[in-house]
């Protein structure tokens, strides 16, 4: 699979990357059994980059991923975890649904983005995950604790950098200005930004994506599908984790009928399109189990004509000046069941 290089960094990405937070139980159980499963089908796949955090499911995406790494060379894959929020024991009984993942209440989060709490965060998620080093370390949604993170968090990270520890920083978050803010005033790597540069909508497109470009950083693509809207728009379909407002309904409907004219699924031309971004690194995405795990790489593989982009264009779905991926019938270079070497050139 193809990689790319996160800014000015040595760390490599594929241009697929793997989102565990499925694998920390989001919404309902998943036994580990279909978790290792998952990851194995993903590295199979030729993915070998792979995103989790504390948040997801009370350490539990982290204990899962590190466990399906654990056989693997270190130096042939790329980690990211977060940083932001702190895992302590909790008093109450129960489970942690309200916070979307079916596991136990054992722990509860409690946000910290001071330097201690950054240490404290990042030596916890190592022990989780049974390594010595992860690849990349990002802030997370510190939407509320925007100066805290700025000033206490921030050079934290960037000491873990200059020593070594972490090979990018960065912040990841499901909105825009505040990421962009961080592009201006800080020396991150990266932003990993959820559900605002999609088909749909390219909010980030007014900000994050043009000053990463300008500054020589990268942006990965969560939430292509904003919140599985993309995979099919249909009545009870959500959007941002609720029902879909008509109108963004609508909108869906509109740009699955112009795929479907090119013959290309939805949900393909919507994992595709963020690539065509030169900031973008790689698009990020869920899977629970193998089959969504071989559906995904599948979909990023179908050939897009530029006839597709041209007629979104054409129907007011896509603005004039909003980059799109050329036309190539391989985007994925490796057969589903290979394992190809993870370095190869991009």
């Amino acid at each position: 699979m193809r990689t790319r290089t996160l800014g000015r960094t040595d760390v490599e990405v594929t241009e697929l990357s793997y989102g565990a937070a499925g694998m920390g139980n989001l919404y309902r159980p998943v036994a580990d059994e279909e978790a290792a499963a998952a990851i194995d089908a993903a590295w199979d796949a030729g993915i070998r980059t792979f995103d989790t955090a504390p948040h997801y499911g009370l350490g539990l995406s982290e204990r899962r991923l590190g466990e399906a790494l654990r056989d693997r060379p270190r130096d042939t894959y790329t980690v990211s975890t977060k940083v932001g929020r702190l895992l302590v024991p909790a008093d109450a009984d129960g489970d942690d649904l309200a916070n979307g993942f079916a596991v136990p209440a054992t722990l509860r989060r409690v946000w910290d983005f001071s330097a201690d709490g950054v240490r404290r965060s990042l030596e916890a998620s190592l022990d989780r995950l049974g390594l010595d080093r992860v690849d990349i370390v990002l802030l997370h949604d510190p939407d509320d604790h925007a100066e805290q993170a700025l000033d206490e968090a921030y050079p934290a990270l960037e000491r873990l950098r200059g020593e070594g520890v972490v090979g990018a920083i960065g912040v990841g978050m499901n909105q825009s200005a505040l990421p962009a803010r961080f592009l201006r005033e800080t020396d991150i790597d990266v932003v990993l930004l959820a559900g605002r540069y999609t088909l749909l909508e390219q909010e980030g497109l007014t900000d994050v994506l043009p000053e990463a470009a300008a500054r020589g950083r990268s942006v990965l693509i969560g939430g292509v599908l904003n919140s599985g809207l993309l995979t099919d728009p249909a009545p009870g379909a959500t959007y941002d984790y609720a029902p879909a407002p008509e109108p963004v309904l609508d909108r869906a409907r509109r740009l699955k009928a112009v795929t479907e004219r090119h013959g290309v699924p939805l949900r393909a031309a919507a994992l595709r399109f963020p690539l065509g971004h030169p900031a973008v690194a790689s698009v990020l995405t869920g899977a629970r189990s193998t089959d969504e795990v071989r559906d995904t790489v599948e979909q990023l593989r179908a050939p897009v004509p530029a006839s597709l982009w041209d007629e979104l264009r054409a129907e007011g779905l896509l603005a004039p000046d909003v980059p799109v991926p050329t036309p190539r019938t391989t985007p994925l270079d490796t057969p589903l069941e290979g394992t190809p070497s993870p370095k190869e050139p991009s």
